[in-house]
Parts: structure tokens; sequence; C-alpha cells
């Protein structure tokens, strides 16, 4: 672990700074300075965009990882590398073709209920294929166990970019349909940046050769698009599914800014996971078992003790921080509450993703998420004209747990691992002491006064068990490195 908790830790904390360069966009500058249906606009393109990635990619950044460490020879391997650059090309022009010649149906259809949609077809699509080969490229650096500036790019970069947009907007510098252009202009920035660094680490050595496995790697490659699609919809598809059912599109927007609140828990996993997916392939691919489980119980406990001090300071925060927005984004409370509870159980999973879709189980797995995104659908079909953004939140919640207990129990049943241990109950057990002792003790201040006068007391006790009680040998090493604690 020594390596994934170092460059995890520095991934944290690129993540956490572009998590907080992400609030002020999301909290004050886009509430500030676009009208709630362009900013629902902005959210459902985004959303739309990372829902057809996984199709524009071909899977190639999942198989790169996946096969990388099984090619021994130079000349097989730059084969395989040929092929992850080129594969991708063979979906994307074929779509750019459906595109051009369906464009006012598929227009017609998106914007069945919100017309603002139908203009920005082309804008959605562009960025699609940015984030692509971004992912491509990323993986690239990946398997070079090489993920600190990617991890960079992928989560502080374009909302640096965004943030300038809108202050540009704001003070008329730009018009409004030329920030929507620069949203895709710097989409397309970031992904040629990282083709940069990826290259500037191993430059490509286009080979045409036949590459050993072919079979089996596009097989691979093409569930892994479903597996692709599945994370992306359980993410993204309630907000295309909103801008579907509800109008006005400001819905979306009151919406994506509690998901944005609730996916600051997902953090440290994004951040771990770009190096606990190379590390679970190679382990599985060497058949070194007893270091895979070693490393799904450590990812699974430091995931959960840094998820759970995320959790306690956003469910015990959340009254005060909405005071601060537009008290018209208080609707969007319960899904605070409903998505941080789902991303917790994500943490909880540690390197489970990794294990699954680096194994030979794969298809499996894949067509028991097939089942769920159905449910979802359906659920997001009857809840979200029940209860609006509330119900979308529900749909959300049923969809993951249900998927990450069917994840958890096969991952038992294949490889006799469980990721939990006594010390996963002894979180669960602070989690619930500090959640009971803080949620009805408020300050009579300013709102940002008693969100810094909270953070700094749960936090303080949280780590200070945490560290005491020896809870998590990683991240007890962690505050010991930084902290310089003997």
């Amino acid at each position: 672990m020594g390596v994934v908790a170092t460059q995890s830790f520095k991934n944290i904390i690129s993540t956490y700074l572009g998590f907080f360069i992400g609030a002020i966009n999301t909290l004050f500058l886009y509430t500030e300075f676009l009208t709630d249906d362009y900013y629902g606009m902005v959210g459902y393109m985004l959303s739309l965009a990372y829902v057809i990635m996984p199709l524009m990619s071909f899977g190639m950044h999942n198989t790169l990882v996946k096969f990388y460490s099984t090619f021994k020879t130079r000349v097989a391997l730059n084969s395989f590398l040929t092929l992850m650059l080129i594969l991708p090309i063979c979906i994307i022009l074929p779509l750019i073709l459906i595109v051009y010649f369906s464009h006012d149906a598929i227009a017609d259809f998106l914007s069945s209920e919100n017309e603002i949609i139908k203009g920005y077809l082309w804008h959605t699509f562009i960025i699609a294929v940015a984030l692509a080969y971004f992912e491509v490229f990323f993986a690239w650096a990946k398997v070079q166990m090489q993920t600190v500036f990617g991890n960079f790019m992928k989560e502080v970069f374009h909302r640096v970019g965004t943030m300038l947009l809108l202050l540009a907007l704001h003070f008329e510098v730009i018009s409004l349909e030329q920030f929507m252009v620069g949203l895709v202009v710097i989409y397309v920035l970031r992904m040629l940046v990282m083709k940069v660094y990826a290259f500037s680490i191993k430059l490509p050595v286009i080979t045409f050769k036949k590459v050993s496995g072919l079979s089996s790697i596009l097989k691979y490659s093409a569930l892994i698009i479903v597996a692709g699609l599945i994370a992306t919809q359980l993410l993204d598809i309630d907000k295309v599914m909103m801008g579907q059912y509800l109008n006005p599109m400001r819905n979306i927007a009151y919406y994506n800014v509690a998901i944005f609140i609730s996916t600051v828990i997902a953090v440290p996993q994004r951040a771990m996971h770009q190096l606990l997916s190379p590390m679970s392939a190679k382990y599985l691919n060497d058949r070194d078992f007893n270091s895979l489980e070693d490393l799904y119980k450590r990812s699974s406990l430091s995931l959960f003790v840094v998820g759970g001090l995320i959790f306690l300071l956003i469910i015990l925060n959340i009254n005060q921080l909405y005071l601060i927005i537009d008290e018209e984004y208080s609707v969007g409370l319960y899904v605070v509450l409903l998505i941080s509870v789902s991303k917790l159980y994500d943490s909880l999973l540690g390197s489970n993703n990794a294990i699954l879709f680096n194994s030979d189980y794969y298809r499996l797995v894949l067509i028991i998420g097939v089942v769920i995104i159905a449910v979802m659908i359906l659920l997001n079909i009857v809840l979200i004209p029940m209860y609006g953004i509330n119900g979308a939140a529900i749909a959300t919640f049923v969809a993951v747990f249900l998927y990450n207990t069917i994840k958890l129990y096969f991952v038992y049943r294949k490889f006799k691992m469980f990721p939990f241990t006594n010390s996963t109950l002894k979180i669960a057990c602070l989690l619930l002491f500090c959640a009971l002792l803080f949620y009805f003790w408020e300050f009579p201040f300013h709102p940002i006064l008693n969100i810094g006068i909270k953070t700094i007391l749960i936090s303080l006790l949280y780590i200070f068990v945490i560290y005491r009680f020896n809870l998590s040998d990683d991240i007890s090493a962690v505050i010991k490195k930084y902290l310089k604690l003997k």
C-alpha cells in the first residue's frame, strides 16, 4: 500500500482542490451568474456527455488497464497500444455521421419538454468525444503508475477553466453563447494536454501487428462499454431523465447542487481508484490473491475512515450550508442525505470494482448491472413525476444499494474475500456517536462561522479517536508522516 498511499494522498489533495473550486462554481458562481434554466442546461449537457462517453471510448481506458501487464514483448505491447488509440475512432466516426444526418430528429426528441436543449446537441457530442479520449490518455499514464498529474487534470483543470468563463460572463467579456462554446473548448484542451503528458511518459510506437488475444480484448471492450454505461447512468441518468419529465430546467440546477455536495464523499475513492485498478489487475494476472485480499481490506478501511469523516461534515452542516446558498436550492436537502449514504456505501467497498472488472467474472456483473439500470429507469419514470427531484434521489439510492450489495456478495462467493474487519464496526460506531453528538448542536452565529466551528470540533474528535485506537494502519501512518508524530 506504500505507492497507493503516497500517490492516493496527493490525488486526494488535488481532487479536493478541484472540488473546492467546483464548490465555488456550483454553489455560488453558477447560481449567481447564470439563470436557473441555463444552469440546468449545463448540468443536462454534461450529464448526457458522460452517459454516452463509454460508447465513444469503446471501453479502451478500462481495457488498457486490464490487459497492459499481460504483454511481455516490445512489439506485442506496441501493437496493443496502437489498437487502444485507434479503436475509439472506429466508433466516433460513424456516430458523427449519425448525428449529422439525424440532428433534427435527435434534438426534437431530447427537447420534448425543454426547448433550450435543442441548440446544444453538437456541444454535448464534442464534449463526450473529449471525455472519451481523455480517459484513454489517462489510462495510458495509469499503467505506468503515474496518476498524480492526470488526476489533477481530471479534477482541477476544467473547473478552473469554468470559473474563468463564469467570471468572464459576469463581467460581460463574453456572451452566453460564447460561454457555452467555451465549455466545449475547455474539455477539448484538457484532453490535448493529457495526451501530451501521457506520450511524454511513454511515446507510442505505431505498430500494426496482430495483437495476441484480440478476440478476448474485443469481447472485454464491448462488455466494458456496458460497464461504463452502467457506472455513468447510475450517476447521470437521473439528470437526463429529469430533462424529459420535469419542466422547467431549473429543477436540474437544484438537483445538481445537491448531488455535488454529496459527491464530495466519493473524492477519496476516486483518487485511490486511479491506482487500485492497475494494481488489482496485476495481482489478478499474477494470481497473487493474498496481496489482492490485503489491498481489498486496506482500501475499504481507509476509504471508510476518510469518507466517513466527510459524510459527517456534510450531514451535520447541511442545514447551515443551505442558509448560505440561494434559499430555493434547499429543496435538495433530502437528495443530499440519500445520496450521501449511497456514496458512503461506495467507499466502504474499497477495491471491489477494481477486482470485479479486472477479473474473468465481469460478464455476469455487467448483466446484473444492466438489470439494475433497468430498475433505476423504471423507478425514475414512476418517482420523478410523483416526487420531483426527491423521486430521482430515491431511485438512485435504491439502485446503488442493490448494485453494491450484489457486487459485495459476488466477490465473496468467487474469491472468498470480504472487505470488512473488526475496525469497520468500530468506525461505524464512531460515525453514529459523532452524528448523535453533533446533530442537535448548533451555534448562534453566522452560518459560515457555525460550519467552521462544527467542522473543526468534529474533525478533531474523529481524527483523535482514529489515531488513538489505530483503527486504520494506513491512515495512522499518513497522520504520523504529515503531522510529524512519533
